[in-house]
């Protein structure tokens, strides 16, 4: 099958991310833009996950549960999941990483849980936009463990990725693939690569521009293909 992804975005959750990115907004705008899948990424959690994947249920996009972690190192990286359990059980786990800093709206942004008709349901207070103390090495087996896998996110952008933070890709790490953004035929890596918007406003989320070949239209799918499977 061909599909068409967008497997990098941020909900009202992020502090990054705008009031209008709700997780009903996001995955309509997604539906009427004609995408097969979509991945909601929020900064070191999970907690709008179930109400985009209701949303979902009901306008034919395959949500595939999914948090960009920032580890120690200050790197991003983009964990996707088969399931939302796995993705909120992921979510609590590095969650205990989270350095004890609270939220400034004022300053950062506010960092809203929605259900799937926008509603607020909580408002989280420690800032996920920073660094967990936990490095590459110990996020891996971790993503693994919750039935996932962490890739590289926008390896080729100026801070927060890996080039940035390390200089290199430790082939020790294995990665099978890695995000470019944007991308870049000649970025020396060996292996499979994806683009996405890392959209933060509804305007900024792809068309139909990038496309998987997988073998069917599922999360379980999308993770196999980032694992090199």
């Amino acid at each position: 099958m061909r599909l068409s992804y967008d497997l990098h975005m941020h909900s009202c959750l992020s502090p990054c991310g705008s009031e209008d990115m709700t997780p009903n907004n996001l995955v309509n705008m997604a539906a009427l833009l004609g995408l097969d899948l979509i991945a909601l990424t929020d900064h070191n959690s999970a907690r709008n996950l179930p109400a985009a994947c209701r949303v979902a249920e009901a306008c034919g996009v395959t949500v595939v549960p999914g948090v960009e972690a920032c580890t120690s190192e200050e790197v991003h990286m983009l964990c996707l999941f088969e399931t939302l359990e796995g993705a909120l059980g992921f979510g609590e786990e590095i969650y205990k990483y989270l350095p004890p800093i609270r939220n400034k709206p004022e300053i950062f942004g506010e960092q809203m849980v929605r259900n799937e008709q926008d509603e607020p349901v909580d408002e989280e207070p420690l800032l996920l936009i920073n660094a967990l103390t936990l490095s590459i090495d110990r996020l891996l087996p971790l993503a693994r463990e919750y039935g996932g896998e962490a890739i590289p996110a926008h390896a080729n952008k100026s801070t927060t990725s890996i080039m940035s933070s390390l200089g290199f890709i430790p082939p020790d790490y294995g990665f099978a693939c890695i995000e470019l953004n944007p991308p870049d035929e000649r970025f020396a890596f060996q292996g499979r690569r994806i683009s996405d918007s890392d959209a933060h406003y509804l305007e900024q989320i792809h068309e139909p521009e990038f496309f998987l070949e997988l073998p069917e239209k599922s999360p379980r799918a999308v993770v196999d293909y980032i694992k090199g499977r």
